[in-house]
């Protein structure tokens, strides 16, 4: 009946054990990141990039992909991904990567753009 005195002593005990679980779990995971790296380290540099991306129809998209060896246009649909082409003439690598994408200013740029505008409409009156 006196179950009032029961019930700290299981709280502490409940507390104590998710102490250990979580400590265990952190202590793996300090673990797993340090000493079970991937060999050769991570590279901050990016090997495969998305060049530029065109949608064609309704859940159909055409992508350029740069990888080391050269440019791959891909086809992409809802279900697959399929490879168009390769392109490996040098001449054309350098244009198409080159390539800083024609889809306008960035939303930062406009908007920096939208904010300063009446300031200076301001000082002009």
């Amino acid at each position: 009946m006196n179950a009032a005195p029961e019930l700290i002593p299981s709280a502490f005990k409940m507390i104590a054990a998710l102490a250990i679980v979580l400590g265990g779990l952190f202590v793996m995971v300090h673990f797993a990141r340090r000493y079970l790296r991937p060999a050769g380290g991570a590279t901050h540099e990016r090997l495969v990039r998305v060049i530029a991306t065109q949608a064609i129809g309704i859940k159909k998209t055409v992508m350029l992909v740069d990888i080391p060896d050269g440019v791959l246009v891909l086809g992409l649909s809802g279900d697959r991904i399929q490879l168009l082409s390769r392109i490996d003439d040098p001449e054309t690598l350098k244009q198409v990567r080159s390539h800083t994408g024609s889809a306008g200013p960035r939303f930062q740029d406009q908007l920096v753009r939208l904010i300063t505008r009446p300031k200076a409409d301001e000082n002009e009156n």
